[in-house]
C-alpha cells in the first residue's frame, strides 16, 4: 500500500499538519523537527500527492514572481533564491518579466493570482495604492520596496551607498558624480538617501549598459574624480564610455557599481561594487509568503549589504 502522510506523522511522532508544514513551508518548522520528518519521509519513500494536497488545502503548490527586467543579471539571482526555497517546499515557480512597465506588472499579478498561492514582486514600479490593491487579491511579498501593510524583504541600499562614499573619501576623492537610475525606482531613492547630498546627481537614466554609457559622457563634464553608478550594468557602460574616450580607470576616474553581478568581477578593471544578497532575498521572500499563507501578519526583513573593493577605484591623481 502507498505510504500516507499519516504514516509519516506517526513514525516521526508529530502531527499531520507539522509534516505538511515541514514539506511545504520549512521555515515555519524547527530545524530538528523538520530533519526528523525528512528522515522519515526518505526512509518510508513517501511521495506527496500534489493534486490531493491541493484538494485538501485549497492551494495550488505554485508561487509567482514578477521582475522588471530578466536581462539584468541581478534578477535571475533573486529568482534562483526563490526557486531554491520553493523547491525545498515542493512548490513550482512561475516567473514573468514586466519589461519595466507598471501596467504590465499589475496585469501579470492579476493573471497569476488564480494560478498561484502568492506572488513575489521584485523592485516594483507600481504605486503604493496599486500594490495594496493587488495584495488584497493574492498574498504578496515585495523585494526592495516598502508599502505599509505588505510583507517585504529589503537589501540595505542606503547603507551600501554610504559604504561607497566612505571608501572613496578614504582614497582622497571629494567630487563625486552619481549616475542615477529610473526616477520611479524605489532603490534609486534609497541610494540617493545614502548619498545624502554628497554627490552631484546627473538625473535619471535607463538602468542598463546604454544608460551608463550615456550618463558617463555627461558626468565627464562635471569634473568629478569618481562616478557612482546606480547599478553594475550602468557602471559597465560607464567603463566602456571612459575607455572609448581614452580616460584611464582608476588612474583618472574611479568607478563604482551596485549589485555585484557576475560580470563585475570579470570586467577590466574589475569593478568595485556593493554586494546585494540577492539569493538570500529570494529565499526570505518565499519564507514570508509561506508565513502569510499560514495566516501570519505582514512582516519586514532587512538584509545587510557590503562593499566589495576591486580595481576600479584608487586615489585621485
Amino acid at each position: 500500500m502507498a505510504v500516507t502522510i499519516r504514516d509519516v506523522a506517526r513514525q516521526a511522532q508529530v502531527s499531520v499538519s507539522t509534516v505538511s508544514r515541514a514539506l511545504s513551508a520549512p521555515g515555519l518548522v524547527k530545524d530538528a523537527t523538520r530533519q526528523r520528518v525528512l528522515d522519515v519521509v526518505a526512509g518510508l519513500g513517501y511521495q506527496p500527492n500534489r493534486a490531493a494536497r491541493s484538494l485538501i488545502t485549497g492551494r495550488t503548490g505554485n508561487l509567482g514572481i514578477v521582475v522588471p527586467d530578466l536581462t539584468n543579471p541581478f534578477f535571475p539571482s533573486v529568482l534562483r533564491g526563490v526557486q531554491t526555497r520553493a523547491g525545498e517546499a515542493d512548490a513550482s515557480v512561475f516567473f514573468c518579466d514586466s519589461r519595466e512597465d507598471p501596467a504590465t506588472e499589475a496585469e501579470l499579478v492579476r493573471t497569476m493570482a488564480a494560478q498561484v498561492d502568492g506572488v513575489v514582486l521584485c523592485a516594483s514600479l507600481l504605486s503604493d495604492e496599486m500594490i495594496v490593491e493587488l495584495a488584497a487579491l493574492t498574498p504578496l511579498v515585495l523585494i526592495n520596496r516598502i508599502v505599509p501593510g505588505v510583507s517585504s524583504v529589503l537589501m540595505d541600499s542606503a547603507s551600501g551607498t554610504d559604504q561607497v562614499v566612505a571608501h572613496l573619501e578614504s582614497l582622497g576623492h571629494r567630487h563625486f558624480a552619481y549616475l542615477g537610475g529610473p526616477a520611479a525606482a524605489w532603490s534609486n531613492d534609497r541610494r540617493l538617501q545614502g548619498l545624502a547630498g554628497r554627490a552631484e546627481v546627473l538625473g535619471s537614466s535607463d538602468p542598463n549598459f546604454g544608460g551608463g554609457h550615456e550618463a558617463a559622457g555627461r558626468a565627464l563634464e562635471t569634473g568629478a574624480t569618481a562616478f557612482i553608478a546606480y547599478n553594475d550594468l550602468m557602471a559597465l557602460g560607464a567603463l566602456s564610455c571612459l575607455a572609448a574616450r581614452g580616460v584611464r580607470v582608476p588612474e583618472q576616474i574611479s568607478v563604482t557599481g551596485f549589485d555585484d553581478i557576475l560580470y563585475a568581477a570579470m570586467c577590466s578593471p574589475a569593478l568595485t561594487t556593493v554586494h546585494m544578497p540577492t539569493e538570500d532575498a529570494g529565499e526570505v521572500a518565499v519564507d514570508l509568503l509561506a508565513a502569510l499563507l499560514d495566516g501570519g501578519p505582514a512582516e519586514r526583513r532587512d538584509l545587510p549589504t557590503n562593499l566589495v573593493v576591486r580595481a576600479s577605484t584608487a586615489a585621485p591623481i
